[in-house]
């Protein structure tokens, strides 16, 4: 048992590699280009088309060859009938030329039959052939079949019946029978397949070549697109210049979104890490000056290091907050506004209950915010925070689309508006000032507008601040524009 055993677990190990390497060779096989998975599926089209045509073709040359055969039998038929008479005992008289030499020659491959009642004949070229002239029509019939198998090979065969009126007044029934060896028509056919083959395959090779030349020059802007981007990846070109076909445009503007974005994240993460370094500079030095004061109350050297930690971390919790931030993303979802609006404006009315500030909501059902539902939630949080904060009794969340119907991307705009004191008009450019940290701006509105000026600086939209129009306190102006 124990050695089957183990020959089985062999066996299974021997398959699982067997698979392994299967799939490994798999994902090392190059995947055809475009231009060559569109070279092979013309190639097959044309294939299959062409065959086709030469089937369709050589169908129809043969059915007008037997055609023009039973024509030229019906021709030859009519001539003995016209050079043919009866004589004055009631017998056939024949014309005394043929109405072709080859009757006269043995083995030509054109033959011919006279059938009547007591009368039988054949041309001198059907000496030695086993014909099918025995069949007999009434005046006026006519028969074509072909080929007729022989001792001599098949042969097409036209039969007409004639009738001629004797002196007694009787009628005299003949039937001619005039018979064409295949040999002549096979000839033609072969003649004719070879010629239509030859140039059906030069037309395939032409078409072939015409249809490469096409798939080079409709692939030239992907080539085009495919140097740029190695441009750009060796820092030779900021994005993908020129001017692209209108299918590539979406694309190409969709890359240069993306370079944008990735270049926009890596500036955020630097300047994060600038304001970091630079926001833990003071608390440091307070530390280190604390320490090196020797001072004589341990217990106040302890609270003023404890509480230049704890403003430490709120540094580095606040600057992670910030590099957090997903920001602009060319393939991000879209949002819906109302439910972190509700999940936001719910836990801060139970904040503020003690003062009775209540949020109302004028949203468009159609807006949409597209990015990471955090960043949403961050950016809504604190601008509706600021708003609870400062306003007397009422809040107003109003978000709209933005933009045409058919916009890639629609706009959003975001306006949170409190009947509070509101925002002094001198201070308003300094609140709005790039480079000015959260702890140098205005009073109440240093860290949570800074979060917010980044993220929306991040997701490329633009914050406006001015008086409410109609709550008199500040209004925040939050816009992304449409793609």
């Amino acid at each position: 048992m124990g050695s089957e055993g183990g020959g089985t677990v062999a066996e299974a190990s021997t398959r699982r590699n067997r698979g392994l390497a299967a799939r490994l060779l798999s994902a090392d096989r190059p995947a055809w280009s475009l231009q060559a998975r569109s070279l092979v599926a013309s190639a097959i089209f044309l294939a299959a088309f062409l065959s086709a045509s030469f089937f369709a073709l050589d169908r129809a040359f043969y059915e007008s060859s037997v055609s023009q055969v039973q024509a030229r039998l019906k021709t030859y038929a009519l001539a003995f009938y016209a050079g043919s008479e009866l004589n004055v005992r009631g017998r056939l008289i024949l014309p005394d030329s043929l109405p072709d030499a080859r009757f006269s020659r043995p083995g030509s491959g054109l033959y011919a039959g006279i059938v009547g009642r007591d009368y039988y004949w054949e041309s001198p070229s059907s000496m030695g052939r086993e014909l099918p002239f025995e069949l007999r029509l009434e005046s006026g019939a006519e028969r074509f079949v072909g080929p007729v198998p022989t001792n001599v090979g098949g042969v097409y065969v036209y039969s007409q019946g004639v009738s001629w009126i004797d002196r007694n007044g009787d009628a005299q029934n003949f039937t001619f029978h005039i018979a064409e060896h295949e040999e002549e028509l096979d000839r033609q056919l072969e003649v004719f397949r070879r010629t239509l083959g030859a140039w059906l395959l030069v037309i395939g090779a032409a078409l072939l070549l015409l249809q490469l030349a096409v798939l080079r020059w409709s692939l030239t802007p992907l080539r085009k697109v495919e140097r740029d981007l190695a441009a750009v990846e060796r820092g030779a070109a900021d994005h993908l210049p020129g001017h692209y076909p209108r299918e590539l445009t979406g694309l190409t503007e969709t890359l240069n979104d993306f370079i944008d974005s990735e270049r926009e994240r890596r500036e955020r993460y630097r300047r994060t890490l600038g304001d970091l370094a630079h926001s833990l500079k003071t608390p440091l030095a307070v530390m280190r000056g604390e320490i090196e004061s020797g001072g004589h109350d341990p217990a106040a050297t302890f609270r003023t290091i404890d509480g230049q930690i704890r403003r430490m971390e709120d540094i580095v919790q606040h600057q992670l907050a910030r590099a957090s931030a997903a920001g602009h993303q060319p393939f991000a979802s879209a949002v819906a506004i109302q439910p972190s609006a509700e999940a936001i404006v719910g836990s801060l009315e139970k904040l503020h209950a003690d003062r009775n500030v209540l949020c109302e909501f004028d949203i468009d059902p159609q807006a949409r915010f597209f990015g990471e539902v955090g960043d949403l939630m961050e950016l809504m949080g604190n601008l509706l925070e600021n708003a609870f904060k400062w306003a007397s009794h009422r809040v107003l969340l109003t978000a709209r689309r933005l933009g045409p119907p058919n916009a890639r991307r629609p706009g959003l705009e975001l306006i949170v508006e409190d009947d509070g004191p509101g925002i002094p008009d001198d201070q308003v450019d300094r609140l709005l000032q790039r480079g000015v940290r959260g702890d140098e701006r205005v009073a109440g509105h240093g860290i949570g507008l800074s979060i917010v000026e980044d993220l929306v600086r991040a997701h490329r939209g633009r914050l406006s601040v001015d008086r409410s129009a109609e709550l008199g306190g500040a209004r925040f102006t939050v816009r992304f524009d449409a793609h």
